[in-house]
């Protein structure tokens, strides 16, 4: 069945996510889970809504997802696309992923009906080692370590803002 949603024509979504990172550069991912590629962690986002430009709905996403409503996302970190099945619907995402820092805490509030309608599993706080580590989980984008190295030795120390990379397409290994 994979195979044949690879295969199926995609319809073009657009979506936004921000990168939080704390103050000593651990990045907060969700757990999900998706039909098409398996289980994987990425950061709190999703689709954006008629009217809503990326940076509104990377808010919003980060807001209902993880309840806390003092952060906003801040730089353009990067854009990507990729091919998954959202709701039983094969889409080509579009994403902009935008970057922002915060305090190391976990949600707030009851996000549960969110987290179970967009089938997220869990959520936790990721270090350098445990993103260098080949044996975790699939990450959304696969190239998050390397962003995040860049970002960690300029942004976070207040030496420079980082560059929009565009990753183009990248494929989402399927899981098992």
């Amino acid at each position: 069945m994979r195979n044949l949603l690879r295969r199926a024509k995609r319809t073009p979504r657009q979506a936004a996510r921000t990168v939080v990172l704390d103050e000593s550069g651990s990045v907060f991912l969700l757990r999900s889970d998706n039909s098409e590629v398996g289980v994987h962690w990425t950061m709190p986002g999703g689709g954006i809504e008629e009217g809503e430009t990326p940076w509104t709905g990377a808010r919003r996403e980060l807001w209902e997802e993880t309840g806390w409503t003092d952060l906003e996302p801040g730089p353009l970190l990067c854009t990507w696309e990729h091919d998954f099945t959202w709701h039983g619907t094969p889409v080509r995402q579009y994403e902009h992923i935008y970057l922002t820092s915060g305090p190391h805490r976990g949600p707030v509030g009851d996000v549960s009906a969110m987290h179970a309608a967009d089938r997220i599993l869990d959520w936790r706080w990721w270090t350098v080692d445990d993103l260098a580590d080949e044996h975790a989980d699939a990450l959304w984008p696969s190239r998050l370590p390397e962003l995040l190295a860049d970002v960690r030795e300029g942004w976070m120390t207040g030496r420079r803002e980082p560059v929009p990379v565009d990753l183009g397409y990248l494929p989402n290994a399927p899981t098992t």
